[in-house]
This record gives structure tokens, sequence and C-alpha cells, in this order.
């Protein structure tokens, strides 16, 4: 019996020194993606809802996100690049896809309209609520720039002079390459 119960302490203790598991090219959760790869832990919980922002006739960008995806995990620093570029002028609306409450259907104020099943999933809404880019994936800086750069009437990239963020940490400038 004693020596039963030294094995299983010894189990139990083994298996407690095993490292943190999590990390940016797994699916394993880890807490706030924002925070921890995007650099931005600002954008969660998001400022306002969605009825909120489209009530107040403001252009919005819902990203719908699994804190424990890689793809979601590379995605974050997308939004922050967005973010300190239109954060200011847009609502943006990071979703965890597990806080929808799953119903038969949704109206157009509530995330679950919008959610195609698929993270990360990006659609921006202009002011008027209108959908003007919804797509599934890892979507690159430059096309959503451009739907925004459409939304708010300002010249195209090609046109205008070409701006450069400073980053937010040294895992921003790892993921977006900016080296």
């Amino acid at each position: 019996m004693i020596t039963l119960l030294i094995c299983v302490v010894l189990w139990g203790m083994g298996s407690l020194n095993h490292p943190a598991w999590a990390g940016l090219t797994d699916d394993h959760f880890d807490g706030n993606i924002f925070a921890l790869y995007g650099g931005n832990g600002s954008l969660v919980p998001p400022r306002v809802t969605l009825a909120q922002s489209l009530q107040r006739a403001q252009p919005t960008l819902l990203v719908y996100y699994i804190n424990d995806s890689s793809d979601c995990k590379a995605y974050t620093t997308v939004v922050s690049q967005l973010q300190s570029y239109y954060g200011r002028a847009a609502d943006f609306i990071p979703i965890d896809v597990d806080s929808i409450p799953p119903q038969t259907s949704y109206n157009s104020s509530e995330p679950g309209y919008y959610y195609q099943g698929l993270v990360p999933q990006t659609v921006l809404l202009d002011a008027t609520g209108k959908i003007v880019f919804n797509q599934a994936g890892n979507v690159d800086f430059a096309v959503i720039d451009d739907k925004f750069r459409d939304v708010f009437n300002l010249l195209p990239r090609t046109q205008s002079l070409e701006l450069k963020p400073r980053p937010v940490n040294e895992i921003n400038v790892e993921l977006s390459g900016r080296n």
C-alpha cells in the first residue's frame, strides 16, 4: 500500500515538472493572444459592443478568433497594425467565438450574425453597417488596409506616403517581418 502511495506521489510530482507547452506555432491555450502575440492588450475586451458600434454609425472591424489557434495567434499582429492606423476612426471588436451563444438565428447587431464557422475571420462594416469585407484566414495587412481606405475615402496606398508605425515589442517586430 505504501509503495503504491509513493508511486502515485512521485508520478504526480513528475507531471508538475513539465514546462509550459503553449507557443506561437501550436494550438495550445496560453492566455490573451492579443496581449501575448500582437503586443496589444487593449483590444480585449473590446471598448464597445457590435450593437453600440452600429448605433454610433462607426465603421467596425470584427475579428473572430480563439485563443488556442496558431493561425489566430499569428494574425494578431495584423490586427494590431490595423488598429494603429484606424483605431481612432473605427471600432475594433475582437470576438472569441466561444463567447457566441449558440442559437438558430441572429440579428445584424449580434456577432453570431456574421460568423461563418472559421477562424480567424475578418469582417469590415462601413458606417451604415454594410459588409465591405468578409474573409476567413490570415489576411494580409494590405488587403484590409485597402478596404479601410475605401471606407474612409482615402488615397490608395500607391498614391500616399508610406506610414511606418513603430513596433510595440520584439514579438510584434519578429512576426511582422520588419526587422
